[in-house]
């Protein structure tokens, strides 16, 4: 999926006013996930989107490789924390966060391989995995 492909169905289904918003919703999304998702995962992610939007997932990878020991393996975070951060990043309330961030995971599995959706589902705990798209928010 390309970059403004991507964008648009993010703008769409969060029903955001424009590409900018589109940008910010997705940013604040994609650098949250990186936070809570092993960074391996995380890089497999960042590998499979365009390269505009894996770079938010890079960024906070490379942010780990800094750290103390060097390498992340997921911050253990709730649906609620989940919220927090991209209202946070994205200067929004959490309630529009979270229907932003449900748009960016529709975009996300239009745009990746089904088996690495599958695993994002399968490391995401049960409230956060209630934003994935239906076929695969069932998913352990």
């Amino acid at each position: 999926m390309r970059h403004e492909e991507f964008l648009r169905v993010v703008q769409t289904g969060a029903a955001l006013p424009d590409r900018a918003a589109a940008e910010r919703a997705v940013r604040a999304t994609l650098e949250t996930l990186a936070e809570r998702v092993p960074d391996g995962l995380a890089e497999h992610l960042a590998a499979q989107l365009p390269h505009e939007l894996g770079e938010h997932v890079r960024r906070v990878v490379a942010a780990h490789e800094g750290g103390p020991e060097g390498h992340h393996t997921a911050e253990r975070f709730d649906l609620t924390a989940f919220a927090a951060r991209i209202s946070w990043r994205g200067g929004v309330p959490e309630d529009v966060a979270l229907r932003e961030a449900s748009a960016v995971f529709e975009a996300l599995d239009a745009a990746l391989a089904p088996e690495l959706s599958e695993k994002l589902g399968s490391v995401l705990p049960p409230d956060i995995r209630e934003l994935l798209p239906e076929s695969r928010a069932d998913s352990p």
